[in-house]
């Protein structure tokens, strides 16, 4: 039963995000800040899919973090909703993104749009000075740039595995706070196949990290930060999994 809701919710992802897709064509004429309250408006829908489809609650803890832009958004990457909880938290993010996602359809039109960062994810330095660039252009547009640090989708469990090069660069380039954002999404919407497992996915938004650390110091201090709070997030999903009786 919950492979068929799985796969339910699947056809809800897919085909709002074809729906939406092509209704919110419009927004591309109009300032960015348009487009990206749409795409708050799909990350909604996608919360609200798994909540009446897998049985799957969402929450938004500690909003009172949140700084305004110029800031950096460091998250724990565990699935394909992490990609669109910064456009419900930040009012103008701009994410960093594998450069092959600007030619698929719609996706590629909005990240065109709204001036996301593509970049290359072989890491040559050519790439890391491209980000660099980009980046502190969207800074002084007051934007918070959206980084997930270990550069991939995690399980977990999986041990951390951060990549410090782009986040350390954003750092000391643009001098702006790091907001470190916490999740145990990947225990109801895993890294890899298709099904959903009931429960609750937190995302936390932690206490700002202040700009000006060292490249040591800042990720000793992200790494603790994430890695305790989303430490926190997985054991108390798993006490509310069992409580369900999911396996």
């Amino acid at each position: 039963m919950q492979m068929l809701r799985s796969y339910l919710f699947l056809v809800w992802l897919y085909g709002w995000m074809a729906v939406c897709g092509v209704l919110y064509i419009p927004t591309v004429l109009f300032p960015r800040v348009v487009t990206q309250r749409a795409l708050a408006l799909y990350a909604q829908i996608i919360r609200a899919g798994l909540k009446l489809i897998c049985d799957i609650d969402t929450e938004i803890r500690g909003r009172e973090h949140v700084v305004p832009g110029p800031a950096i958004y460091a998250g724990k990457h565990h699935c394909m909703m992490d990609v669109f909880i910064p456009f419900i938290v930040i009012q103008d993010s701009c994410h960093i993104l594998k450069k092959e996602l600007m030619w698929t359809p719609f996706l590629g039109w909005y990240a065109f749009s709204t001036g996301m960062i593509p970049i290359d994810r072989a890491g040559t330095s050519k790439t890391l000075k491209a980000m660099i660039s980009a980046g502190k252009k969207r800074a002084a547009e007051g934007r918070t740039i959206v980084i997930f640090p270990e550069g991939t989708r995690r399980a977990p469990d999986d041990p951390p595995l951060y990549q410090p090069a782009g986040i350390s660069a954003l750092n000391k380039a643009l001098d702006v706070p790091i907001i470190p954002v916490a999740t145990n999404a990947g225990l109801c919407w895993p890294a890899k196949g298709a099904r959903r497992k009931p429960g609750k996915i937190v995302y936390e938004v932690l206490p700002a990290i202040p700009p000006g650390l060292d490249r040591k110091a800042l990720m000793a201090r992200l790494e603790n930060d994430l890695e305790t709070a989303s430490s926190r997030l997985i054991a108390e999903g798993r006490t509310a999994q069992v409580a369900k009786g999911v396996k």
